[in-house]
């Protein structure tokens, strides 16, 4: 019975959520996959949506796919010139550029529309699966990066 009871507690350690700085905690000596910067259209900043083999078991492809595309669109929209940025760069001419201590940018602002979106995606869909997706400004837009969790690989194997 006693051992039973062990059991059960550590099935419920081991499955139990874990919070994102948890997951930054362990994905510091985790395995990482990285997705590369996609330049067949020039060097607009979208990655690659081939799907890597080491997330096969973790994540599904179309899941993965829908992720990577959604950033590849978010990045367009940042780089898109249209009257708004046109407008920020005159109102910058004509301030000596001190415009931008009292405003964000359109690319700003769709910096942190990634970030939130990266963040509801570790939240919903990688974290449980023991995933960290990393935001590709933390690595200067060169890649997207999986962090791997150690700890689950070897649960699941």
């Amino acid at each position: 019975m006693n051992s039973h009871l062990i059991r059960c507690l550590l099935l419920f350690l081991l499955f139990q959520t874990h919070s994102l700085q948890d997951m930054r905690q362990q994905a510091a000596i985790a395995a990482k996959v990285f997705i590369q910067r996609d330049y067949t259209n020039g060097t607009l900043c979208q990655f690659q949506t081939k799907f890597p083999t080491e997330l096969e078991n973790r994540i599904d492809k179309q899941q993965f796919e829908e992720t990577v595309r959604t950033l590849n669109n978010l990045y367009a929209e940042a780089e898109k010139l249209g009257g708004q940025s046109y407008l920020e760069g005159c109102l910058a001419c004509l301030t000596a550029y001190t415009i931008f201590l009292c405003i964000e940018t359109h690319y700003e602002k769709v910096l942190k529309k990634i970030a939130k979106y990266i963040q509801e995606q570790n939240d919903k869909i990688y974290a449980p699966r023991g995933l960290l997706l990393t935001d590709p400004i933390e690595r200067g837009l060169r890649v997207v990066s999986f962090n791997l969790s150690l700890q689950l690989v070897l649960v699941r194997t």
